[in-house]
């Protein structure tokens, strides 16, 4: 297995209005293929050390290396370039365009990128949505999916360039129980065929249910452990 995110010795300040630590002194590593969730209650720092994982936040102390690539120190044209082809994301909402259809939003990370002509987009985009079980929605507006059929959007949208990293923040939050299975068996699926992903949770079964479970307390990692998946 190899290593394909590694974060050591992360430390993260916010001055609002006085000094105050966030993060302290946080290093793990996440090994290809790896499904990890991390928990945590509200303010523990979790979703501050998924915008910093994110290359989204670059004030921090320490040092974070994503597919053998150092990323800390890094100017933002580099990291958007670097997030857009190795990092997804699906968030808590969707953030779907509601005009476009599911098939042009799953298209949009891929055009940005340039990497191949709009016809092959097109398709890889087609191909996504086929492994998600929305294709034969492709053509149907955003805004007339329900929301766990836009939450699947959503994730082929953040594997349409195959990146090297699955991010998730709170990506079951707004589903009920039963879509918020459909969307970690999906998950679970990737993560099986190799796709890395870690997701920020509050969902205990959701967290039961992944490779690896980091748990975190005011800033602080205080449990790191293997799950027993069943």
């Amino acid at each position: 297995m190899s290593i394909v995110l590694s974060a050591q010795h992360l430390n993260k300040y916010f001055y609002d209005p006085d000094k105050f630590q966030v993060l302290t002194d946080v290093s793990f590593n996440v090994q290809k293929g790896e499904f990890l969730s991390i928990v945590g209650k509200s303010g523990c720092g979790k979703s501050t050390l998924l915008y910093l994982l994110s290359t989204m936040d670059t004030e921090y102390e320490g040092q974070i290396e994503m597919a053998g690539t150092k990323l800390t120190g890094r100017g933002q044209d580099f990291l958007a370039h670097f997030r857009n082809e190795h990092l997804g994301f699906v968030f808590q909402f969707h953030f779907l365009l509601p005009e476009f259809s599911a098939l042009q939003n799953v298209m949009l990370p891929g055009l940005k990128l340039g990497k191949y002509p709009e016809k092959e987009i097109e398709e890889r985009a087609m191909e996504k949505l086929r492994l998600i079980g929305m294709d034969t929605y492709a053509r149907k507006p955003a805004s007339k999916l329900s929301g766990g059929q836009q939450q699947r959007v959503a994730i082929a949208r953040a594997l349409i360039n195959d990146p090297t990293i699955i991010m998730g923040d709170e990506p079951t939050g707004n589903l009920d129980r039963a879509n918020t299975e459909n969307v970690f068996d999906i998950f679970r699926d990737l993560a099986s065929k190799g796709q890395t992903i870690i997701a920020v949770t509050h969902d205990p079964d959701f967290a039961a249910g992944t490779n690896r479970t980091i748990e975190m307390s005011d800033g602080l990692i205080i449990g790191n452990h293997e799950n027993k998946i069943q």
